[in-house]
């Protein structure tokens, strides 16, 4: 069985009200709350713009400017035990005007998936090879689901929120997208002991 774990385990441990007093940090110009926000929620959020730009330019543009929105708009934070869904909106946002001002999309190429991956400095290389498949073989639905709950950690429920889509729809494509990726590892597990 596949078991998607989190990219970065530093990243989980910190709590909900932790990223909440780094955003009121931020509001009231720390620079070290910054920082901690910084390092808590990177990895997240180039995960998720990731997801949606297919791109690791794209998305570590969206990642700092998710920031610097994050630094500027902190004093307007209204705390709803859910800071980390504001910092995935606001990149969520960024995304869509990404995806706007290109004129058309493009498949991510093998040296660019390379870089992607290269980006996950903290991540194991299981982590990766996941991440990978993700990148190939799943709609972008189902990668911004498995994103949101592997890396982010978001509950099923949330992501149905966040992302306007039924429950049940959520559960099916998540479930769905463990299928493929499972069946993709096997694969991929079976390619590389036949050449062995």
């Amino acid at each position: 069985m596949i078991y998607l774990t989190s990219v970065n385990s530093a990243e989980t441990a910190v709590s909900s009200k932790e990223i909440d007093s780094f955003i009121e940090g931020i509001a009231r110009g720390e620079k070290e709350a910054f920082e901690a926000l910084y390092n808590s929620a990177r990895v997240s959020v180039y995960a998720f713009a990731l997801s949606f730009l297919k791109n690791s330019y794209d998305a570590e543009d969206v990642l700092h400017d998710c920031f610097v929105s994050v630094w500027s708009s902190a004093t307007a934070y209204r705390s709803s035990g859910k800071p980390l869904a504001w910092i995935l909106t606001i990149t969520k946002n960024l995304c869509l005007m990404k995806i706007r001002e290109r004129s058309k999309t493009s498949d991510i190429s093998e040296e660019e998936m390379e870089r992607s991956l290269g980006s996950f400095d903290n991540a194991s290389f299981e982590d990766k090879i996941i991440v990978e498949a993700c990148m190939k073989i799943l709609s972008d639905e189902e990668r911004q689901i498995v994103t949101l709950h592997a890396v982010s950690g978001f509950k099923h429920r949330e992501i149905a929120g966040f992302l306007d889509i039924p429950l049940p729809t959520v559960l099916s494509r998540y479930n769905r997208a463990l299928k493929k990726l499972r069946k993709y590892l096997t694969e991929e597990r079976e390619n590389d002991e036949e050449q062995h």
